[in-house]
């Protein structure tokens, strides 16, 4: 069973110590891909000597949104898109968005997400978006921007919101959240996203599901976002990994990173084909 997360935060100083054990759980887990999500431009090096240590690991660049007070300048857009055409490993533009909990700089975060939705469109880049207690107006900025696409990380939102976001193309991720009981909201939004538009993610470290809830998240765990998923749908966990590991590879163009990355290193290129030389998702 293959699974992409697509959603981690392996940079953290949570995984100091031992981020090589955590990657042979993953491996062992049957994870072949993950989408590192980028908080701040500042994080950006160290994600990439991350993947330079890890093959399977793709890379985004944003800045998020409870960062934009403190890193939000005049020229964060320029540094976005310079950072997101230097490095073919680059595969979307996050994670942004809009998270007004407890926010009081809302205009200012509506401002950054649309410059960075203004990138992605131009770079033709997925864009992984992050939505708290901000729907509406989430919604309101993404129907400027028709040619986006992109997913909706670590959904929590109810079925009519789910709607919303279908009804612009997005894809719906969810997380850790869907194996909580009280969770029943997101449990039945799950039962809606078509299976074409689906996806999953750790978020870690935050989010862990259970049995593990309230301990650090990572990689591995991301098996049990699957189960859960596929226990709610009424599937196999094996249907549910199939689907989303291709709809992963769709949204991000994993399918040509191979012949992208040989050009830009064949020394990057070589370790990753060694590290996949399992074989890779029905197209």
């Amino acid at each position: 069973m293959r699974l992409v997360d697509t959603h981690v935060h392996i940079n953290f100083p949570d995984y100091g110590q031992d981020l090589t054990a955590v990657r042979r759980r993953w491996q062992e887990a049957g994870v072949c891909r993950l989408i590192h999500a980028c908080v701040t431009p500042e994080d950006f090096s160290k994600m990439q000597a991350i993947a330079d240590q890890f093959p399977e690991v793709s890379l985004a660049v944003g800045v998020h949104p409870l960062n934009t007070a403190e890193f939000w300048q005049e020229d964060s857009a320029e540094q976005i898109s310079t950072l997101a055409q230097s490095d073919p490993r680059v595969v979307a533009i996050g994670e942004t968005g809009l998270d007004f909990y407890k926010a009081e700089n809302q205009r200012e975060q509506i401002t950054a997400f649309q410059h960075q939705l203004r990138i992605a469109e131009e770079l033709n880049l997925p864009v992984i978006i992050h939505c708290r207690d901000s729907a509406q107006t989430t919604y309101e900025v993404l129907k400027d921007f028709p040619r986006v696409r992109g997913v909706m990380h670590c959904w929590a939102g109810n079925p009519v919101e789910t709607e919303w976001f279908l009804g612009l193309g997005m894809y719906i991720s969810f997380s850790g959240i869907i194996t909580f009981k009280n969770a029943k909201q997101v449990h039945e939004s799950c039962k809606i996203v078509p299976s074409d538009r689906l996806l999953i993610e750790t978020d870690c470290p935050f989010l862990a599901p259970h049995p593990q809830r309230g301990k650090r998240n990572e990689p591995a765990l991301v098996q049990y976002v699957a189960q859960r998923l596929a226990e709610l749908r009424n599937t196999e966990v094996w249907e549910i990994a199939e689907q989303t590991t291709n709809n992963a590879f769709t949204l991000f163009n994993l399918w040509s990173r191979e012949q992208v990355l040989y050009a830009h290193s064949p020394s990057l290129a070589r370790k990753e084909a060694e590290y996949l030389s399992y074989p890779q998702p029905a197209r």
